[in-house]
């Protein structure tokens, strides 16, 4: 029993942040998941290194190209093969957890991020050509992105909702997760099979909190909002799912939409690097961590139940930095924003990537490059 087992007794299961076709070919995912990984995620940024950054797909490209596939097909039909194999992969997991764990994640396209009717038309194609029930798609809690939810939870599609930030964005989530699965029971749907996380983003917080504190020559708060607000985030949770709405859906076999602790791997070297997995364990959670994080972890990572301990010295250091003049919210709000162009420009750099290959390719030279790395 690993580390990861263990933590399943505390309520919590960790997925893999990571996706490349050499894992999935090597064994190594499998090898992960008979160590205790419950699910995987992926996004644009993941994509981006695994497919343009590497020679994996060199020879599913090449074929691709001559049949006569776009830029954006040719990514869209390497995603959706590597997001099928590694969901059977995972079915054994969706199995034995009846359908808690074993998912893994496909993001919609980050340029719909300020569309509600592109995201929900994407999410729809998406979910229908994966053609497993263990799936998620990835939709970001934008503006444009909160009914989005609400209409994709309200056709039984499985939604990871992403770049989560502050709490009044989790709010909205949750709300549309709900409002989602009554308008699915209200015509006559199966809420049962429906399963969301809400992707709460986490050492970004504190990256630009800490930047705010320096600017203040404060070092009372160092590397601590981030966890605070975290743990704000799970009281809030268990507030919201407790409700008399809830109870209804609960009753008609609704779940839990998890709390996901996303943006998990330290960011600062002064802090430990086990320090967003160690103190965020507790009951109805996911932890997606990326692989130096894993591997941290197994090797000295801390399991104990602690999200749950020191809410009220949380709450303290919220209401601390406000008294400082720091504006959590506004952070939030701009890490959001800057969320979504990063995955963008990981998208459009993703596509370049996938013309060079190509145009290497035409050109003779894909097979050489190959050859050279």
């Amino acid at each position: 029993m690993t580390k990861l087992h263990e933590l399943t007794q505390h309520g919590q299961s960790i997925w893999y942040d990571n996706i490349r076709r050499a894992l999935i070919d090597s064994g190594e995912l499998q090898a992960l998941l008979d160590n205790g990984v419950m699910g995987v995620t992926s996004n644009p940024s993941i994509f981006e290194k695994a497919i343009a950054g590497s020679t994996d797909y060199d020879d599913a490209i090449q074929k691709l190209v001559a049949d006569g596939q776009s830029d954006e097909e040719i990514y869209e039909a390497l995603a959706i093969e590597d997001i099928q194999r590694t969901a059977d992969l995972l079915r054994p997991i969706y199995a034995d957890t009846n359908g808690v764990d074993g998912y893994v994640s496909l993001e919609v396209s980050p340029t719909l991020a300020h569309d509600t009717e592109g995201t929900v038309a994407e999410a729809r194609r998406l979910f229908a050509a994966l053609g497993r029930p263990n799936v998620m798609i990835k939709v970001p809690a934008t503006p444009a992105g909160i009914p989005a939810i609400e209409a994709l939870i309200g056709e039984g599609i499985n939604i990871n909702v992403t770049l989560i930030f502050g709490l009044d964005s989790y709010e909205a989530v949750a709300a549309a997760y709900i409002a989602g699965l009554e308008r699915l029971a209200a015509d006559g749907g199966d809420v049962g099979p429906v399963a969301s996380v809400a992707s709460f983003f986490v050492s970004r917080v504190d990256s630009a909190v800490d930047k705010a504190l320096a600017d203040m020559n404060d070092e009372t708060l160092l590397g601590k909002i981030a966890i605070a607000n975290a743990k704000a985030a799970f009281v809030r949770a268990n507030e919201i799912f407790a409700g008399d709405r809830w109870r209804k859906l609960a009753g008609q076999g609704a779940r839990v939409q998890r709390l996901l602790w996303a943006s998990t791997g330290t960011k600062n070297p002064d802090y430990p690097d086990t320090l967003y997995l160690d103190e965020l364990i507790g009951p109805d959670t996911v932890n997606t961590v990326p692989p130096a994080t894993l591997n941290a972890f197994l090797d000295h990572g801390t399991v104990a139940s602690t999200l749950g301990q020191g809410i009220d010295q949380a709450q303290s250091q919220l209401k601390q930095l406000a008294r400082l003049g720091i504006d959590l919210k506004a952070i939030t709000k701009t890490l959001q924003e800057e969320g979504v162009a990063s995955f963008a420009a990981s998208f459009t750099s993703l596509m370049a990537g996938v013309a060079h290959k190509r145009g290497l390719l035409m050109g003779g030279g894909l097979n050489r490059l190959a050859g050279a790395q």
